[in-house]
C-alpha cells in the first residue's frame, strides 16, 4: 500500500481538474449558444410570448443576473451574484437548485437512484461475470467448433438491436407466459420481480460485444511468453488460464468496462422507458421533453462525476493490481 496515498490524490486532483471543464463547458453550451431568453420563448410558447412574461420567467429562476461577472455588486458578490455561480459552481456541493416545475433536483435525484443502482450494479455485475467466464471458455477450447460458433453467437448478439430484446422479452416471458410484470416497478420486498426481465435483457444485449471483446484479450495474453514459459514449467491449460492469463487480462478488460459505469448508473434510457422504471434515465428523459435545462444540465454533470470515479476507481485498481503503474 506504500505509495498509494498520494497516487490517488493525484488521480483525484485530475479528475476534478476535468470536472471543472465539463462544467464550466456545459455552461457556455447550455447560457451562450442558447441564452436564457432562448429558454424562456421555448418554456412559453414560441414567438409571440412578452418581454415582460420573459423578464419575469428569468427573475424566477435568477437568470436576470450576469452570466460571470457582476459589475453592480461589491467584493466577493461581483462573482457569487452571476447565474454561473449559482447554476454551476453549486453543483460541485451537489445543489442543483429547483427544476422548472419547482420541485428540488438533488431530492429527486436521491429518490429515483435506488431503482437505477437495483438495475444497474446486477446488470454489471453478472454481465461482466458471464462475459469473462464465456470467453474463457471460447479462449480454452479455441480453434474448434466451440469457439467457432460461439464467436458466431457473439456477432448475432451484436447484430441484434436491445431493443428487439426488449420487445422480444416483454412478449414472450411477460404476455405470453405470464411468468414476470411487463412493466413497471415496487420499492417492496418483491422489486425483483420487476427488475428480473430487464436485467437479464440488459444483460443479453452487451453479452455478445463484452465476450467477443474479452476472448480477442485472452488470446492475445495466451500467446505471450509468460504463458509458454507457465507451461513449459509443466502448468496445465486451466491452471494457466485462471492463474496467469486471466490476472494479466483484467487491466484492459477494466479499462473497456469503466466507459459504460456511467450509463449505467444513469439508468439505461431504453430499458427504463419499456419497462416503466423511475429511474435517473427516465427523469432524463422526461426532462428533455419538458425542456427542463436545469434538470439536464445537472444529470449531465451527475453522469461526468460517475465517469470520473470510474476512472478513478480504475486506476486504483490497476496500482493494486501492479504497484509499478503509481510511479506513472
Amino acid at each position: 500500500m506504500r505509495g498509494l496515498g498520494p497516487f490517488l490524490a493525484r488521480k483525484l486532483v485530475y479528475g476534478l481538474a476535468v470536472l471543472a471543464g465539463i462544467n464550466l463547458l456545459t455552461f457556455a453550451l447550455f447560457f451562450q449558444l442558447s441564452t436564457p431568453e432562448d429558454m424562456a420563448r421555448l418554456q412559453l410558447g414560441g414567438k409571440r410570448v412578452t418581454a415582460e412574461a420573459i423578464d419575469k420567467w428569468k427573475a424566477e429562476r435568477g437568470y436576470d443576473r450576469p452570466l460571470y461577472w457582476n459589475p453592480a455588486e461589491q467584493g466577493a458578490a461581483r462573482l457569487t451574484e452571476t447565474v454561473f455561480f449559482e447554476s454551476s459552481l453549486r453543483m460541485f456541493v451537489f445543489d442543483f437548485g429547483r427544476a422548472d416545475s419547482g420541485r428540488d433536483i438533488a431530492t429527486e435525484i436521491r429518490r429515483r437512484a435506488p431503482p437505477s443502482l437495483a438495475l444497474a450494479i446486477p446488470t454489471f455485475v453478472l454481465g461482466l461475470g458471464l462475459s469473462i467466464t464465456l470467453a474463457l471458455g471460447l479462449a480454452f477450447f479455441r480453434a474448434t467448433y466451440v469457439d467457432f460458433w460461439g464467436s458466431v453467437a457473439c456477432v448475432v448478439l451484436m447484430s441484434i438491436s436491445s431493443l428487439f430484446f426488449i420487445v422480444a422479452g416483454q412478449f414472450l416471458f411477460a404476455r405470453l407466459m405470464q411468468l414476470v410484470p411487463v412493466s413497471g416497478f415496487s420499492p417492496e420486498a418483491d422489486t425483483w420481480r420487476f427488475l428480473i426481465l430487464p436485467i437479464a435483457i440488459a444483460i443479453v444485449a452487451r453479452l455478445g460485444g463484452e465476450t467477443r471483446f474479452n476472448r480477442t484479450v485472452f488470446l492475445e495474453e495466451i500467446g505471450k511468453d509468460y504463458v509458454r514459459t507457465a507451461r513449459a514449467k509443466g502448468l496445465g491449460e486451466l491452471r494457466v488460464l485462471f492463474a496467469h492469463v486471466l490476472r494479466n487480462a483484467l487491466i484492459p478488460i477494466l479499462s473497456a468496462s469503466v466507459a459504460v459505469i456511467p450509463l449505467l448508473f444513469m439508468g439505461s434510457l431504453i430499458t427504463e422507458s419499456f419497462f416503466s422504471i423511475p429511474g435517473l434515465g427516465s427523469y432524463l428523459i422526461e426532462a428533455i421533453a419538458a425542456q427542463d435545462f436545469a434538470i439536464v444540465r445537472a444529470m449531465v454533470f451527475v453522469g461526468s462525476v460517475l465517469y470520473i470515479l470510474g476512472l478513478v476507481l480504475t486506476d486504483l485498481s490497476y496500482a493494486l493490481a501492479d504497484p509499478r503503474i503509481r510511479l506513472q
